[in-house]
């Protein structure tokens, strides 16, 4: 199983970015798969779901209205559309799969807010 994050950067409050997560050594198309993100000092939190075909999503209370998870099962990938973001999104953000009650993580990709 391999994940791999991009999109991350630098971005002042209010702006946008997407994130993407590349996905392989497995059927991509069976599996929900999930966002998650660490700020400095903090516990990793889980920010958003998808399950495996796509039309059911779930979304942290902090990050509702503001952030969009979507999946393209032809290319296996997953993404987050952030939106409005805010400086309290500062964070690695993570894609994750479990897997038979294993979870793999991508390396992350950093995502700064600020000004």
């Amino acid at each position: 199983v391999h994940l791999v994050e991009s999109g991350g950067g630098l971005v002042q409050p209010g702006g946008s970015l997407r994130l993407s997560c590349a996905a392989s050594g497995f059927i991509f198309s069976r599996y929900d798969m999930n966002w998650y993100r660490q700020a400095p000092g903090k516990e990793r939190e889980w920010v958003a779901r998808i399950i495996s075909a796509g039309g059911s999503t779930n979304y942290a209370d902090s990050v509702k209205g503001r952030f969009t998870i979507s999946r393209d099962n032809a290319k296996d990938t997953v993404y987050l559309q952030m939106n409005s973001l805010k400086p309290e999104d500062t964070a690695v953000y993570y894609c994750n799969v479990r897997i038979a009650i294993r979870d793999y993580w991508g390396q992350g990709t950093q995502v700064t807010v600020s000004s």
